[in-house]
């Protein structure tokens, strides 16, 4: 038998046409996702203090976190001193600390400025000086992630308040060139009125901030700032009048910080000394009013959404800083929500207390000294001035 081959059977397959090119179908990368608003902007309460960092800026962290914050404010750098060069922080130490900051949920982050800065001074080498230097507070905030600038407007010197409004605008203007901001938002802080120091009056800090409306800035109020420039927030009718008088010239909208300090000074001092909170002359009923008054609030309707309260108050005793801490929560009534403190602890240890005391006992040593080395030259210094001035009467006495 003849064996047959079997050829397989192949279907016909259908002949497809190629479509027609849609330019529809060209593909389009998927827009960025809106980034998520921070932890800080959920419309909770939000307290904070100034920390240290001494030693490192990861332990600014952390004691706001013994402390029992949900917010901080720190220096960048040291407050009294130029820095030299840039004073750059390296990325390794910026980034550590952003991300604990974000493991600690902590926020806003406030960074206050060089308290040799001034923005305002007619003299040409300082305000040159302030510039970079304010500049170089704008590059380690960006560095650090730090929501909000703080910055005191300066004194004026000779010049008239216009005119150092002026300097002010074209300093920030200057100091913030090829500075990208992101989302940092620069704060004029209001001030108490010492000497010839600008932005006592609402109504200069509002005409600074109108003439930098193109940039992202606000105001930073402080409770003893106000109460020594004349505003009258201690009592319910006066503050009541000062909110007025602070949406009217500078709108709340635009207060995300508020520095919460009790003053040494009486209402109108024109003297900046900070006391412990309820300590002061502007007293414990009055910060409750404060902390409680839905217009100084953190939620929208009538409040703003992140606002921060920070303290600056001062640590005289070991557990001050907690302490006021703990009093700013107890007087908003949300001591039951507040972050848990670290029984015991607080930036000045008894051993570094006693490290500043000794400090301050041989600086005082030191002036006494000072001072008693030039007392005998000023004697001889008026004993030459008297004589010089018997030898003339007798002269006079003579001719005459």
């Amino acid at each position: 038998m003849t064996e047959q081959k079997i050829s397989p059977v192949t279907p016909e397959q259908p002949i497809v046409q190629p479509p027609e090119f849609d330019p529809e179908d060209e593909y389009r990368p998927e827009p960025e996702p809106e980034p998520l608003p921070p932890a800080w902007m959920d419309g909770s309460f939000r307290i904070g203090i100034h920390t240290s960092i001494a030693g490192n800026y990861l332990n600014a962290l952390e004691s706001a976190r013994k402390l029992g914050c949900n917010a901080l404010q720190i220096f960048s750098a040291s407050p009294r001193m130029w820095q030299g060069g840039s004073a750059r922080i390296p990325d390794v130490d910026a980034q550590a600390f952003r991300v604990r900051r974000e493991e600690l949920r902590l926020g806003p982050l406030v960074i206050h400025a060089n308290y040799l800065i001034n923005l305002a001074s007619e003299q040409r080498m300082l305000q040159t000086r302030s510039i970079q230097a304010f500049h170089d507070e704008i590059v380690r905030a960006m560095a650090l992630g730090a929501d909000f600038l703080v910055v005191h407007p300066g004194a004026r010197g000779e010049a008239t308040t216009e005119q150092a409004i002026s300097t002010i605008v074209e300093s920030v203007k200057q100091a913030s060139k090829r500075a990208p901001m992101g989302g940092l938002r620069i704060l004029i802080e209001n001030t108490a009125g010492m000497g010839t120091a600008v932005g006592a009056r609402l109504e200069e800090v509002a005409e600074i901030l109108a003439s930098l409306r193109n940039l992202p800035v606000g105001a930073c109020l402080d409770t003893a700032h106000l109460f020594a420039a004349g505003y009258d927030i201690k009592s319910e009718g006066g503050l009541a009048s000062t909110i007025g008088q602070i949406d009217g010239a500078i709108g709340l909208e635009n207060v995300p910080v508020i520095h919460l300090n009790d003053s040494k000074i009486p209402l109108g001092g024109r003297v900046d000394r900070h006391e412990h909170i309820g300590k002061g002359k502007i007293g414990a009923a009055a910060f409750a009013r404060i902390l409680r008054h839905p217009r100084f609030g953190t939620a929208a309707p009538e409040g703003l959404t992140g606002r921060v309260f920070v303290a600056e108050t001062p640590i005289d005793d070991p557990g001050d800083d907690r302490r006021n801490v703990a009093r700013l929560w107890e007087l908003a009534g949300l001591q039951e929500q507040a972050p848990a403190a670290e029984k015991g602890f607080s930036m000045l240890t008894a051993a570094l207390q006693k490290k500043i005391s000794i400090h301050r006992k041989a600086e005082k040593k030191r002036s006494a000294a000072t001072e008693t080395q030039r007392t005998p030259k000023r004697a001889a210094k008026k004993a030459r001035t008297k004589k010089g001035g018997a030898r003339k009467s007798s002269a006079r006495q003579k001719r005459g």
